[in-house]
């Protein structure tokens, strides 16, 4: 499923829905594929929203929202955004969370060394001890994928009985300036981050969508189908829209 350019509350709104009816088999495991019509922050679940200077975001109407998975936080910008919602009963999802994380890591290492790029998946369980940041890019956990040492992909999950949502960020090119602005009251410095045409600057979002999907493909063994998102699943988004992620005490609870 890919549904273009969308703002930060309808994304996050919008994964949360699909997730939601594919725990209860309403509808297929969805790999979702978006942009954002807007630089955007998003927060992990549990994130305190002091992690970000709130105010510089109001004033340069950067939207912050709250996502439905945990992690640290990220600036959303020029970059192809993903989601997989599945059930967690039967198939290749059924294990723990580690056992999810690698493989779907395994699917997007796949799309990456299909794009020529010299990458490497990280075996840690925790991240890396030397950071402390509240940045997704500034640490490297278990499955995620790096090139030259860099993160060139930030994932997060959540569980529910029966089912799983992981959302991801790929920057293309990293809104370094603002990345700074945005975590200044963490010191942040952008210089650990890289976007992927920095490896290759004829990678374009159409490429890596391509990509993924031979990486789902070739790795999970799975057939991809395209559809767009049905109406019960934007009429159950614009209901969380409205009634949680459009609200303060969501998105800025901590």
């Amino acid at each position: 499923m890919e549904t273009g350019p969308g703002g930060a509350c309808f994304n996050m709104a919008l994964d949360e829905a699909i997730a939601s009816l594919v725990i209860r088999n309403k509808t297929a495991p969805t790999l979702r594929i978006y942009d954002w019509n807007h630089p955007s922050v998003t927060l992990g679940r549990f994130q305190r929203a002091s992690d970000v200077d709130v105010m510089f975001c109001e004033e340069m109407d950067i939207p912050i929202v709250r996502r439905p998975t945990g992690g640290r936080a990220i600036l959303h910008g020029k970059e192809l955004t993903y989601s997989f919602s599945a059930d967690t009963i039967s198939g290749c999802f059924q294990g723990d969370l580690f056992s999810s994380y690698s493989a779907l890591s395994s699917a997007f290492l796949r799309a990456f060394l299909s794009l020529g790029l010299d990458v490497r998946a990280s075996g840690r369980k925790k991240a890396e001890p030397f950071s402390r940041s509240p940045l997704c890019f500034s640490s490297t956990s278990f499955g995620e994928i790096t090139v030259r040492g860099r993160k060139i992909i930030g994932s997060a999950q959540r569980r529910w009985p029966g089912g799983l949502l992981q959302q991801g960020s790929i920057p293309l090119e990293m809104l370094r300036d603002e990345t700074e602005r945005v975590f200044i009251k963490a010191g942040d410095r952008a210089d650990c981050l890289m976007g992927l045409r920095e490896t290759d600057p004829s990678i374009t979002f159409s490429s890596l969508r391509n990509a993924i999907v031979l990486g789902f493909r070739e790795s999970l063994g799975v057939v991809l189908e395209e559809a767009a998102p049905s109406e019960e699943e934007l009429n159950l988004a614009a209901r969380l829209q409205e009634e949680k992620y459009q609200r303060q005490e969501w998105n800025l609870l901590k």
